[in-house]
């Protein structure tokens, strides 16, 4: 009778010993695999324009992860929809790694309630860092007759319905900031949506819009030219490149402050060990003097948060814009 538990003892072993075997060869290739990472080409894709608010600091930032990886970097432009296609573009390639969205507001915090029949999900993405955040700017031509925000919304309310403000696409950031302002000041206006934050600065610029809340990065530029008025910022402070410049706090509206946001993400279950290779490459990029320089001098505020704080920023967000989507009753479909 001791013979019995003696074989299955050994029994048990040697089926151990065999399942560890066919087992090992798995595991040093995926450990192979982790460790050469990365041996091709990477892609970042923007959900914009080429040249926008997006576009320019991405650039940046892939010219120094290029040389730190070895591997040269692919900007892919998917502009359109409020972000999804670039969500979208994303989401059809492999979680190995080798391709990461610069999300932004609109496509990884608001898109989740403002689209009733959106086909994804936060649990989609791991976010591994912010790349840069900005406060935005009510501006208008140069040649408007608006002066301030006063200005803006006595003019609002005696042409109900006439005037026209752009946005980078439906959903982003620049739509979804009038909604609040007209709520807020109990005014209306026409939503004119362009694929990109370039072309809905240059409707402003020509004339063809009347007012738009543009990202301080790309209104800078021809606020400084004299091209464009900037009537308030929605920071809670006033901005060193735009020291007089009111807040919309100043400028009678407590409630209105707003800060956009672009960062990385890329698909859910990546490899931890590539996460982590990832992750630390941005980060040491981000914190290139050179980097947090040039976004500076843009007129934002450099990322390079850890991965664990940039996603809880992220879940803060979307609870954030699902909130006030709720309030406004606000549907993008």
């Amino acid at each position: 009778m001791k013979t019995i538990p003696s074989l299955c003892v050994r029994f048990t072993a040697c089926a151990l010993t065999t399942l560890t075997l066919a087992i090992a060869p798995f595991q040093n290739t995926f450990a192979q695999k982790t460790n050469a990472w990365p041996t091709h080409s990477l892609t970042m894709i923007v959900p914009g324009a080429a040249g926008g608010t997006t576009d320019i600091p991405t650039r940046l930032v892939a010219q120094k992860l290029s040389v730190r990886l070895g591997q040269s970097i692919v900007v892919e432009n998917k502009p359109g929809t409020g972000g999804i296609l670039g969500v979208q573009a994303l989401l059809k390639n492999p979680a190995d790694g080798y391709t990461l969205l610069v999300g932004n507001t609109g496509s990884n915090a608001v898109n989740y309630r403002a689209y009733k029949n959106n086909t994804y999900k936060p649990a989609d993405f791991i976010a591994l860092s912010d790349l840069i955040s900005f406060a935005n700017v009510l501006v208008v031509n140069s040649d408007s007759p608006v002066k301030n925000v006063a200005d803006l919304v006595a003019r609002l309310k005696n042409e109900p319905s006439k005037l026209t403000y752009p946005s980078a696409g439906i959903g982003q950031l620049t739509h979804l900031m009038p909604e609040m302002f007209k709520v807020q000041t109990q005014t209306d206006a026409l939503h004119i949506p362009y694929k990109g934050s370039v072309p809905a600065t240059m409707s402003v610029l020509s004339g063809e819009t009347a007012f738009m809340f543009d990202n301080l990065t790309q209104a800078l530029p021809q606020i400084q030219a004299g091209k464009l008025r900037a009537l308030a910022v929605t920071s809670a402070e006033r901005v060193a490149s735009l020291p007089n410049v009111p807040t919309m706090r100043e400028s009678g509206y407590p409630d209105f402050v707003v800060t956009g946001w672009l960062g990385f993400f890329i698909r859910s279950h990546t490899p931890p060990d590539i996460v982590k290779k990832i992750q630390e490459n941005l980060i040491a990029v981000l914190n290139d003097p050179e980097i947090k320089s040039k976004f500076i001098e843009m007129g934002g505020i450099p990322g390079g948060s850890p991965q664990p704080a940039f996603s809880k920023f992220v879940s803060a967000e979307v609870t954030r814009w699902s909130d006030l989507i709720e309030r406004t009753k606000l549907s993008l479909d």
